[in-house]
């Protein structure tokens, strides 16, 4: 039975002791305190402490698995990008090497997000959703570095946002040099 839940943990009753998991926020929405309640759950012991880590489904699980493998992420890490995309979400932004996606997650830097993605790109594809939504990805990972190099030359983010809107409709496949190259001389 749920005894309280938060955004981060839940306490649980089971067989009458009450249990402290953290909890992604995916998870929490699924809680409901004094309802029955069913977690996967991670275990991970340290030499001055047990945590336990509960997910709403076995694929939130294995994608915390396979993040806190990862040297440099450890479980309040893996919690706080489960927390902010779905596991489906960062299966997709892993498998298709979108590290800018990752680094939009509090605590994970640019060293953090390609080691990710490294290591974790093929191992990651069995998570990720559709080719398409994978496509859609890329095409932001264009449109994102386009942008941001168009703002260190001084161009207004809003402005070259218009452009490359229209631009990517026309040309769906276009390279970032290209869109650099038509978003400046569409200004």
């Amino acid at each position: 039975m749920v005894i309280e839940v938060a955004p981060t943990y839940a306490i649980l009753e089971v067989g009458g002791i009450g249990y402290h998991i953290g909890i992604s926020l995916q998870t929490s929405s699924q809680l409901k305190k004094g309802g029955e309640a069913f977690l996967y759950t991670r275990q991970i012991i340290r030499e001055d402490a047990h945590f336990l880590y509960g997910f709403a489904s076995v694929d939130e699980r294995e994608v915390f698995d396979l993040l806190i493998s990862v040297s440099g992420v450890g479980p309040t890490s893996a919690m706080i990008m489960l927390s902010s995309l779905t596991g489906a979400e960062i299966a997709n932004a892993v498998s298709a090497g979108v590290s800018s996606e990752l680094q939009k997650i509090k605590g994970i830097g640019a060293k953090t997000a390609e080691r990710i993605i490294v290591d974790l790109r093929e191992r990651m594809r069995k998570y990720s959703t559709t080719e398409e939504e994978i496509s859609v990805q890329n095409d932001n990972k264009v449109r994102g570095e386009a942008l941001s190099a168009l703002e260190v030359l001084g161009i207004q983010r809003r402005i070259a946002e218009k452009a490359a809107d229209k631009i990517q409709k026309q040309e769906p496949d276009i390279s970032v040099e290209n869109l650099i190259k038509q978003i400046l001389k569409s200004i």
